[in-house]
């Protein structure tokens, strides 16, 4: 079954910051993933001081964990993105990254968390997904 993408007009335009603010699903499979940092395999990640490039490589990331379940970014229906420090507050990055990687007319819920520190003190940002496959 296809997700269904719900942009109410009494909630604020989310869709401009690259985020829906309701998907819902119904049958298929359910991947929930461990939140992906802009680490390649290698464990290198790229751009150290570099919060836009962080998120694109975090979100291919993303993709390559959701193909590995059989899915592909299209069936990512929520994430949960936390972001370090005073970072948050000049994200524009972070929303030009979404924007670009998804549809715009298949936009993920989503919940922007500041946080004082990730696993690594390189690491900007850390995605996590769900993704429903039917």
């Amino acid at each position: 079954m296809p997700h269904t993408y719900l942009n109410p007009p009494n909630l604020f335009n989310s869709t401009q910051y690259g985020f829906s603010q309701v998907v819902a699903t119904r049958g298929g499979t359910t991947v929930y993933m461990s939140g992906q940092v802009g680490w390649d395999a290698a464990e290198d990640i790229g751009a150290p001081g570099d919060l836009a490039q962080q998120t694109r490589r975090a979100l291919l990331n993303v993709e390559r964990a959701v193909q590995a379940a059989g899915g592909g970014r299209e069936h990512v229906v929520s994430l949960r993105i936390y972001i370090v420090g005073e970072h948050i507050h000049n994200a524009a990055g972070v929303k030009e990254g979404l924007l670009a990687f998804f549809h715009p007319q298949r936009l993920p819920a989503s919940n922007w968390v500041g946080v004082p520190a990730l696993a690594s003190p390189d690491f900007l940002i850390e995605i996590e997904a769900i993704a429903v496959i039917s």
